[in-house]
């Protein structure tokens, strides 16, 4: 890596449910012991980062935010091309060669983009 001068770049993604999380607590025998929560809470986020690491250089942090509110027609998460963009907007900003180290997980990632 040194020799190619190049950026170590380690990428993820997660996403978190704006809805609060339910609430429960003790009642007498025979009673659900449930608490309301207020707020309906409706939406996801979902973040893609990119950590960048280089000997002699300071680490930089590249990331991208999604935010969807249930809307039609709102993308629900991350698709191949906003991952691509994301990794050809780092390259270009980190202004070298990047090698990426990606967790391969089938689950959540773009099916053109996995090893």
């Amino acid at each position: 890596m040194r020799d190619q001068n190049a950026w170590l770049v380690f990428a993820d993604e997660c996403g978190q449910s704006l809805r609060p999380p339910k609430a429960r607590t003790w009642s007498k025998r025979g009673h659900c012991p449930v608490v309301r929560v207020c707020g309906k809470g409706s939406g996801r986020v979902c973040l893609a980062g990119l950590v960048c690491c280089r000997p002699d250089e300071r680490t930089r942090l590249i990331y991208r935010l999604l935010a969807h509110h249930g809307r039609k027609g709102e993308k629900k998460g991350f698709t191949e091309p906003d991952f691509a963009a994301l990794l050809d907007d780092a390259h270009h900003q980190l202004g070298s060669d990047i090698v990426l180290v990606w967790d391969c997980e089938t689950d959540g990632a773009p099916h053109g983009l996995v090893a």
